[in-house]
C-alpha cells in the first residue's frame, strides 16, 4: 500500500522559510518521479513542482520558481520542499504526490504576520 505523509508546515510570517518532508512507503520511492501540489481554500488543486527519479532533474510552476526547491533523499524514501521567500498567497495545503498521481495526508502552511 503507498503511503505518502506530507509534514513539516505551519505558521511563518511573509518571508520566511519552511521545509516541508514527505515520507514514502509502499513503494520503490526511488523509481518514481514526485511532486508537490497545493490546494488553498476555495481553490482548485495546483501543481506546483516535479523532481524525477534517476537524474533528478526539476521542474516548477511559475508562481514558486526561484523561491521553492525540491529535492529528494532516495536513501531515506523522502521528498522535500524548500521554501523561501514565503508570500500569503503561498498557504495552502500542501500534498506529495507519486507521478501518477498518488496523493497522501497534506500538510497546513500559512504565511501571515
Amino acid at each position: 500500500e503507498v503511503q505518502l505523509q506530507a509534514s513539516g508546515g505551519g505558521l511563518v510570517q511573509p518571508g520566511g522559510s519552511l521545509r516541508l518532508s514527505c515520507a514514502a512507503s509502499g513503494f520503490t520511492f526511488s523509481l518514481y518521479a514526485m511532486k508537490w501540489l497545493r490546494q488553498a481554500p476555495g481553490k482548485e488543486l495546483e501543481w506546483i513542482s516535479t523532481i524525477t527519479s534517476g537524474s533528478g532533474t526539476t521542474y516548477y510552476a511559475d508562481s514558486v520558481r526561484g523561491r521553492f526547491t525540491i529535492s529528494r533523499d532516495n536513501a531515506k524514501n523522502t521528498l522535500y520542499l524548500q521554501m523561501n521567500s514565503l508570500k500569503p498567497e503561498d498557504s495552502a495545503v500542501y500534498y506529495c504526490a507519486t507521478a501518477d498521481d498518488r496523493r497522501g495526508q497534506g500538510t497546513l502552511v500559512t504565511v501571515s504576520s
